[in-house]
C-alpha cells in the first residue's frame, strides 16, 4: 500500500510543529541530515491526516527519546519531491544524549522506513538552527530525455519524449542567474509574501545520455519556483519559448506568461549551505521566510 496513502497508528495525532524557540536549559541541540524518496509522502511537513517525512522521523526519535522531541527542517517540500541532505535538528535533555552520533543514526535507522535514512548526527552549537542559519540551497532535477522512460529512475525523473535543444536550455539557464524578483515562476503559497525577490548564484544544465540534471543554487526558492523554472526551460528546449524571452517573463512578474511547472518527481532537494550567523527566528522574520520553506 502507498505509504502517502495509508493511516498509522499516529497519523490522527496532534502535529508537531517546527520548534523556533531557543534551547531549553538542560538540553543540548542535535542535527541530523536526512535523505528521502518522497514517493510516498505528502512531503517533509506534518500533515494533519496524511504520512509525511517529519512525522516518521518525530515517531523513530520518540522510541529512543521519552522525551518525544520535535525535529525543525531546514525546509518544507511538496508531495513526492524527494530529499538527499536535508539538514534538521531537535533538542534533547543533556543526561538522555548518552550514545554517541554513529549509534544515534544507527538507532534511529533501525525505527525508520527503508526509505527514509538518517544519514549523519552531530551535536550542534546552541544557536544553531537549521532553518535560520541556512544561507542558502541547492535543488536538482532530473529529466529523462528518451521516448522510453528508465525503469531505475522512474520515481525520480520527469520523462520528456521529443529531443530537447540543450545549448537553447543553457542559453535561457544563464539569464536566470543574480538577483530578480522570481514571481513570475513561482505559484502562489496561500499567504501574503513580503518580497518575491531572490539571488540564484548557479543554474545549469548538464547532459550524460538521456538524463539531463538541472542544477539551482539561490539563497531562497518561492514556493514551486524550481519547477517553474525547470518546466520553462523544458520548454526552451522542446521550442515553445525562445530563451530571449526569459528575461522578459521575469520582468512581467506574471505567472501565465511564464512556462509550465515540471512535476514533483524530478525534483530533489540537493544540499544545503550554512555559514555566518543564523538568521533571528522572530515571528515577522518567521512569516517572511515562509516563502522559502517549500518547493
Amino acid at each position: 500500500m502507498n505509504a502517502a496513502k495509508a493511516t498509522s497508528g499516529t497519523a490522527n495525532a496532534t502535529p508537531m510543529k517546527d520548534s523556533g524557540e531557543r534551547i531549553a536549559a538542560g538540553h543540548v541541540r542535535v542535527r541530523i541530515t536526512v535523505a528521502f524518496d518522497g514517493t510516498n509522502y505528502f512531503g517533509w511537513q506534518w500533515q494533519p491526516a496524511d504520512v509525511s517525512v517529519q512525522q516518521k522521523i518525530e515517531e523513530a526519535l520518540a522510541k529512543i527519546f521519552p522525551s518525544r522531541p520535535r525535529v525543525s527542517g531546514c525546509s518544507r517540500t511538496d508531495t513526492g519531491v524527494h530529499g538527499q541532505a536535508l539538514v534538521a535538528h531537535f533538542d534533547v535533555p543533556k543526561v538522555a544524549l548518552r550514545m554517541p552520533p554513529r549509534k544515534l543514526v544507527l538507532a534511529t535507522n533501525a525505527h525508520l522506513p527503508e526509505d527514509i535514512r538518517v544519514l549523519a548526527a552531530a551535536r550542534a552549537k546552541p544557536n544553531f538552527h537549521a532553518r535560520f542559519s541556512a544561507r542558502g540551497k541547492q535543488y536538482r532535477y532530473f529529466v529523462w530525455n528518451h521516448p522510453a522512460h528508465s525503469p531505475l529512475l522512474r520515481h525520480q525523473s520527469w520523462q520528456v519524449t521529443r529531443p530537447l535543444n540543450l545549448p537553447a536550455m543553457r542559453a535561457a539557464a544563464a539569464q536566470l542567474v543574480g538577483k530578480h524578483d522570481f514571481l513570475a515562476f513561482s505559484a502562489t503559497p496561500g499567504y501574503a509574501r513580503r518580497h518575491t525577490v531572490r539571488h540564484v548564484t548557479r543554474c545549469v544544465v548538464q547532459r550524460s545520455g538521456c538524463l539531463l540534471t538541472f542544477i539551482l543554487e539561490a539563497d531562497g526558492f518561492l514556493y514551486k519556483m524550481c519547477r517553474g523554472i525547470v518546466g520553462t526551460l523544458v520548454q526552451v528546449g522542446l521550442g515553445r519559448f525562445k530563451p530571449e524571452e526569459v528575461l522578459p517573463m521575469l520582468a512581467s512578474r506574471d505567472r501565465r506568461l511564464a512556462g509550465m511547472t515540471a512535476p514533483a518527481h524530478g525534483l530533489v532537494l540537493w544540499k544545503v549551505f550554512y555559514g555566518g550567523p543564523p538568521r533571528d527566528p522572530t515571528p515577522g522574520a518567521a512569516a517572511e521566510e515562509l516563502d522559502d520553506l517549500k518547493e
